[in-house]
């Protein structure tokens, strides 16, 4: 009898445990849920989109003479929000935050502090949470364009290639020879808990338009 009450004791225990996780869990995704969508809402665009950019006329007389102007005079401090990225495939817009904490991934899509800015050569590296920002991000691939808009200017990247890596793969971070924007977040897209690993869009600088 003793054994039996025991028994009966412990499946409650246990029948107990799982629905507070249960509880616990599905508070934890809706609030992720609610906040990935408010970010989509809040910086959404409005219907027309205008993506032909044109260069403002310059009254200065034309020299044969040309001065290389630094894109960024002041560098960004962490957690200052420096640019959006819009993606005219998911026609979402999104704010940049330099930095990569869970401060700057909290609010937006984070710039990843060791890589150069948009817009100047080598890589400049972004990620977000996959459940929040990026959660439509698997439908970007190769051939889409990625456009950032700083206080530099506007940047125009298109999508050479995707890939699938290890959460520890450090060469999304390396240096590249030509302007380059590359865009990481969680994989896969629908996994539960910590992804094991991270979906890559590699995009290359087509255009410019300087501010």
């Amino acid at each position: 009898m003793k054994q039996v009450k025991k028994r009966r004791l412990l499946l409650l225990s246990f029948t107990i445990a799982i629905i507070l996780f249960g509880v616990w869990f599905s508070t934890s995704n809706m609030y992720k849920f609610a906040k990935g969508y408010f970010l989509y809402k809040t910086h959404a665009p409005s219907s027309q989109v205008n993506e032909t950019v044109q260069k403002p006329p310059s009254n200065k007389p034309t020299s044969n003479k040309t001065t290389k102007k630094e894109l960024y005079p002041v560098r960004p401090k962490t957690g200052e929000e420096i640019g959006e990225l819009y993606i005219p495939k998911l026609k979402t817009k999104l704010p940049i935050f330099h930095g990569t904490n869970e401060d700057e991934l909290e609010k937006g899509v984070g710039h990843f502090a060791g890589s150069v800015l948009p817009g100047e050569n080598d890589n400049s590296v972004l990620s977000g949470h996959r459940d929040t920002v990026f959660r439509k991000l698997g439908q970007v691939g190769e051939g889409d364009l990625l456009i950032v808009r700083t206080s530099a200017g506007e940047f125009t990247y298109k999508v050479s290639k995707v890939r699938i890596v290890d959460e520890d793969d450090r060469t999304v971070i390396v240096p590249k020879p030509r302007a380059t924007l590359t865009v990481s977040t969680c994989y896969p897209f629908d996994y539960i808990g910590s992804a094991p690993e991270r979906y890559i869009l590699v995009a290359y600088l087509t255009s410019k338009t300087v501010s």
